[in-house]
């Protein structure tokens, strides 16, 4: 039993997310005690999760792929679209608020396809075609923003926008009981997609087929798995999951402009990497994710409240990023050559 216990306790101090966690905890309480501003609910925390919850969204969308070891470059881009056709549907055609984020959600999926549709049909690899996309895409959003906008930016809020931006649990009582006042509303869609998302790779077929198309791609074909359909799915899972979070970005700022999205790219592969997720496919985390976000933003809003510049803000994000992959290549090769050990002792015991 003591044994047991001692191998469970090793492995959860190993756990990636259980880092993540401690190390959170651990920069709160120093940047707090470095500066008492940092706790200030209004002005730090609030804004802290519900900025997180933006880019805990667009951190799935990027996770989809990678559980293929396919890249989105351009994640940003079709946040910007979604946002864009949300936006539209509130100023030209006055839709009430689900309406529109119908559409950003909508839109995002079909420039998904599309792109899953022509890496699939071209046999280009994704980072290529991703990156050709974002190049069509930035210049699409800019040529509708200039021609049909007077602003560059769709700036009527429909009715609803303004308390789910603003909103928090204190706003929801039941029996006499509110929520804490810290805790934003917005939080509650990404809670939906992190629980959508969690629930499909972990339980479902074709979250399965996911991973083991991004684990192997030809023995997944062996297998029968739809390889192609696959790849297509997950590219516009990414698609509706970055509309989403453009539209979510949208309500934060309180208009839809063609600068949505631009900071997207770096925490969007920051956040899934930090939490677990492999580049090279057949691993993701979900709820890592989410911590992965968090501690980015955590950073970044840490680093801002100390007065930090931006430029010594984004080359810390951009360090972190490389030691992340650092670390995962490195367990990458630790459990290679233990399977190679394993696999040479088994043999050497059957000889």
């Amino acid at each position: 039993m003591g044994g047991d216990w001692q191998h469970s306790l090793r492995k959860l101090g190993s756990s990636q997310q259980v880092i993540l966690l401690v190390t959170i905890i651990a920069l709160f309480i120093i940047f707090n005690a470095t500066n008492s501003a940092f706790s200030s609910v209004d002005f730090v925390l609030f804004p802290l999760i519900r900025d997180t919850s933006v880019i805990a969204i667009v951190g799935l969308a990027q996770l989809c792929v990678l559980s293929l070891g396919h890249l989105n470059l351009a994640v940003g881009r079709m946040a910007a679209v979604g946002a864009m056709s949300a936006g539209f549907c509130y100023e030209v055609l006055q839709a009430p608020l689900w309406l529109g984020l119908l559409a950003g959600l909508a839109t995002g999926a079909l420039i998904g396809a599309i792109t899953g549709l022509i890496i699939v049909a071209s046999g280009v690899n994704s980072f290529v075609v991703t990156l050709a996309m974002d190049f069509a895409l930035l210049g699409f959003v800019s040529f509708i923003y200039m021609t049909f906008t007077d602003a560059s930016a769709y700036t009527v809020q429909p009715e609803g926008m303004d308390q789910l931006r603003q909103g928090s649990f204190a706003d929801l009582c039941f029996a006499g009981i509110c929520g804490p006042p810290v805790i934003p509303l917005m939080i509650i869609p990404a809670l939906l997609a992190l629980g959508s998302v969690g629930c499909m790779f972990k339980y479902s077929r074709t979250g399965r087929e996911l991973l083991a198309t991004g684990s192997n791609l030809k023995a997944a074909q062996l297998s029968g798995i739809p390889v192609d359909r696959r790849i297509v799915l997950a590219h516009t899972l990414s698609g509706l999951l970055a509309g989403l979070g453009g539209v979510m970005l949208g309500f934060v700022n309180g208009s839809f402009s063609a600068a949505i999205g631009d900071e997207f790219l770096l925490p969007s592969f920051l956040a899934p990497v930090l939490g677990g997720t492999a580049l090279t496919g057949g691993a993701v985390a979900v709820f890592g994710t989410f911590l992965g976000a968090l501690l980015t933003l955590l950073i970044r809003q840490g680093l801002v409240v100390q007065g930090i510049g931006l430029e010594a803000l984004n080359i810390t994000l951009g360090l972190i990023l490389l030691f992340a992959l650092s670390v995962g290549q490195i367990r990458k090769r630790k459990f290679t050559m233990r399977k190679r050990s394993f696999t040479m002792l088994k043999r050497r015991a059957i000889r």
